[in-house]
């Protein structure tokens, strides 16, 4: 817009504004709670799935590509009671049980779907794992840990050859297996057992189900040694969707039609949180239809996102800041996806990173071109042991705010150091990771609230409904040696979106040192088109990067004043993040501290005199 040009409005958003209630204590503790009260839940998921089944049994609730590419395919929600009632009957058969878990190795897919919600209609705990940890490692370190640890009772696998040598890394005595492709003598068939006939023990099991039942085990992102198990109950993930319901308010958008389908597109994977108990759940609870997505924000993978946008004109739409700016790029060059994006499109939701101001301006520029007006851009704050704790529930003129307690959810910010570190108490936390009582001792302080580890900050002290900042990770901020404290969860995010198209992530290093530097990944994407752009050369095209990155950066320089915010060197890395290394999660996720002790080697490149070849110097 030009300069003094007022901005469109926003579309509204179909919830209530904040109303926060703030104690403050002398030792500089903040407690916040909202003033909201939780809305409606249901009594457990199964029981709402079976319900809406009762409502709308012919309304499609999955969809996926069959193939993983073609044609569109569905399940109604009528067929998914049916079928989870069949498999809930051979689970029970099974001797799978409260103590005896249903493990699913598969990617999202309507039968995992339908596997997750059998074991949980059954009292068994679902514990989808990370499909990297099959197909992506290579010693397998992680998925062993994670079976030995909820030791189950039976195994998931949709499509066995690929899991083969997975699987035969596991002591798979007294497990039963099952897949829905390649059953053989030693491999039950899913379809089959779908084809059971459900007794009385399956309703049974279900209405013995309570807030108590423990629904899945979820595996932290295993960025601090192996993925800690975390019991998610019943009551936690119907407590996170009435947190939701006590700030919806239908009444503040106009142009709300409760008897339109709410559509969703998502590819976040089903063994975390924001895909399965936030994304999964509030779909079964709204009735709507899910449509799964087989791409990912990479450069093999995004067409699919894009192709499946095309057909789904989704109602929200909730992802990686990564991916969104992908989508940007995309719908900036294309203008019938850009309509087909923003047909239906309410609100625009990201979590896990930090959005730049940058890519919050392109998008919001995009709305303004589809629609005529801005489109609400929110975040939900929260853990693999928590739940969502935090939402941005209203409309904001900037990133980088992780809002405020969803209703039932008590915030504490808690003075550690020079930081206020974020904990919290409520019905969607986890009574403590399974088997381990030690770590669970160090986790919860002495009020008993779960420490995350993260630092945040009000935006405004003197008025608290403006919402709350992330700002970095305890731990992981360190002083140069000017005794100059360095923010690394606010220098890196800001760095990568300084250094965009470019780079894809980061990491900040200089603890110690007379100044910050930064090794950096090239993003793959801009890489790929550089490396065509130069006739498949791939140095021409890495020097060419080299000198582009360095503009980016000397510009980002020029804009900080002072020594913390400056970065001296950089160093752009050639090998990628290593899973099994527990570099990179497998949502995406870059883990600073693992990174700089695994690549000390090239820490002590950048800080070499006279800097060597391919280091950066500003």
């Amino acid at each position: 817009m030009a300069d003094g040009q007022a901005l469109p409005p926003f579309r509204p958003l179909a919830q209530k504004p904040p109303n926060i209630h703030v104690e403050r204590r002398a030792d500089g503790t903040i407690y916040l709670t909202s003033r909201e009260t939780p809305g409606p839940r249901p009594r457990t998921i199964p029981h709402c799935l079976d319900e809406r089944a009762g409502e709308h049994p012919a309304r499609p609730f999955l969809k996926e590509r069959a193939g993983g590419s073609g044609n569109w395919v569905h399940a109604t929600y009528g067929e998914a009671k049916q079928l989870t009632n069949a498999l809930a009957q051979a689970f029970l058969d099974m001797g799978a049980g409260p103590d005896a878990p249903v493990m699913i190795l598969s990617p999202n897919s309507i039968a995992s779907a339908m596997v997750m919600l059998a074991a949980q209609k059954m009292g068994a705990p679902a514990a989808p794992i990370s499909v990297a940890y099959s197909l992506m490692s290579t010693d397998f370190a992680k998925l062993k840990h994670c079976f030995e640890t909820v030791k189950p009772k039976i195994i998931f696998a949709e499509m066995l050859a690929p899991f083969k040598p997975a699987l035969a890394a596991l002591d798979l005595t007294g497990v039963t297996v099952f897949t829905r492709i390649g059953a053989d003598a030693d491999v039950l068939d899913y379809t089959e057992l779908t084809r059971r006939p459900a007794t009385n023990a399956v309703a049974d099991a279900l209405d013995a189900l309570n807030d108590e039942s423990i629904a899945k085990y979820l595996f932290t992102s295993g960025s601090t040694g192996m993925p800690k198990p975390v019991p998610t109950t019943q009551g936690a993930m119907c407590s996170m969707i009435a947190g939701q319901e006590g700030l919806r308010d239908d009444s503040r958008d106009p142009e709300y039609d409760p008897d339109e389908v709410v559509q969703m597109l998502d590819w976040l994977p089903w063994n975390h949180i924001s895909g399965s108990n936030v994304n999964f759940n509030s779909a079964i609870w709204n009735g709507a239809t899910f449509w799964i997505d087989g791409g990912k924000p990479t450069p093999a993978l995004f067409q699919q996102t894009i192709d499946n946008l095309r057909d789904c004109s989704p109602t929200g739409f909730g992802t990686a800041p990564i991916a969104l700016s992908m989508l940007a790029e995309a719908m900036e060059e294309d203008e019938e996806l850009l309509h087909c994006f923003f047909h239906k499109m309410r609100v625009i939701a990201y979590g896990g990173a930090t959005l730049s101001d940058d890519l919050y301006d392109r998008l919001q520029a995009l709305a303004i071109k589809a629609t005529g007006r801005r489109i609400p851009i929110t975040t939900m704050y929260g853990a693999t042991e928590t739940q969502g704790i935090t939402v941005v529930h209203w409309e904001v003129e900037r990133v980088g705010l992780i809002g405020l307690p969803l209703p039932g959810m008590t915030l504490k910010l808690s003075p550690v150091g020079a930081k206020l570190e974020v904990r919290v108490k409520g019905p969607t936390v986890m009574p403590g990771y399974l088997d381990m009582p030690e770590k669970n001792a160090e986790v919860f302080d002495e009020e008993g609230y779960y420490c995350l580890g993260d630092a945040a900050r009000l935006v405004d002290e003197d008025a608290p409904e403006k919402g709350i900042i992330f700002d970095g990770r305890v731990g992981e901020d360190f002083k140069l040696s000017t005794g100059t404290w360095v923010s690394v969860g606010t220098l890196r995010p800001d760095l990568v979106a300084a250094c965009s198209p470019y780079v894809f992530d980061a990491v900040i290093a200089g603890q110690d040192k007379d100044f910050a530097s930064a090794m950096l990944w090239p993003a793959p994407a801009t890489f790929e088109q550089m490396v065509k752009a130069e006739g498949g050369d791939k140095m021409a095209a890495f020097g060419k990067l080299a000198g582009l990155v360095s503009e980016k950066i000397a510009a980002f320089n020029a804009r900080e004043p002072g020594s913390s915010r400056r970065i001296k060197r950089a160093l752009i890395l050639t090998e990628p993040p290593s899973i099994d290394a527990g570099e990179i999660t497998d949502k995406g996720y870059v883990n600073q501290r693992c990174v700089i002790d695994r690549r000390a080697a090239d820490i002590e490149r950048l800080y070499s005199e006279p800097a060597g070849p391919g280091i950066l110097v500003f």
